[in-house]
């Protein structure tokens, strides 16, 4: 299975910020996953209380790249659901990019 990023192809604004994957070490929490999903995280990057990714201070050890510049994520294709319900232009994400001083996203509607 890949795990790496999205195609180039695609237009998200994420891939220039990934101010919410380099935010808080207590962000990135196994939620709803089950052992499955899980299993298909490398261990390297889970924490060791296998509750949530692995972080290198506040940065999500899959995170790959520089923030607010170009980012990606090494494991997109199997990223835990917090990862995954994490909008451009949601709160979260505003909080994030305040943190790293960037503008906030206007919220993008899902097609």
């Amino acid at each position: 299975m890949e795990t790496g990023k999205p195609s180039a192809n695609s237009e998200s604004p994420c891939q220039s910020c990934g101010a919410c994957c380099a935010y808080s070490q207590n962000w990135p929490r196994f939620s709803t996953e089950d052992d499955a999903a899980l299993d298909l995280i490398p261990a390297k990057f889970v924490n060791e209380r296998q509750s949530g990714m692995r972080c290198d201070d506040n940065r999500c050890s899959a995170l790959a790249g520089r923030v607010g510049v170009e980012t990606s994520c090494v494991i997109y294709a199997v990223r835990p659901e917090v990862c995954r319900t994490c909008m451009p232009g949601d709160a979260e994400c505003a909080l994030a990019r305040s943190k790293w001083g960037l503008p906030a996203l206007a919220s993008l509607a899902l097609e």
